[in-house]
């Protein structure tokens, strides 16, 4: 499986983690959620949950208003719930 924009493979044989990294910056503020193949059951499976979840926190960046040019702090905590939430 080949990285995409903002989602990362990782498949290291003496790493102890193998799946996706999530990691999208808007309005400098980063997002960064990690999607494990063991936790979700697989790459496809641990793939579909990381486009999912970036496909969320894409909407609603883009919906949001910008206080001086960067993210509010209203959706910064709503960008971290959505993360924290993903699996």
């Amino acid at each position: 499986m080949k990285s995409k924009k903002n989602l990362t493979r990782f498949t290291y044989e003496s790493a102890a983690f193998e799946g996706w990294r999530l990691c999208i910056s808007r309005a400098g503020t980063t997002f960064t959620k990690y999607f494990p193949d063991k936790k979700l059951g697989g790459g496809k499976k641990s793939l579909a949950a990381a486009e999912k979840t970036l496909a969320e926190l894409k909407a609603l960046i883009e919906g949001s208003k910008r206080v001086d040019g960067k993210l509010s702090p209203v959706t910064i905590k709503k960008g971290e719930k959505l993360l924290a939430e993903a699996f």
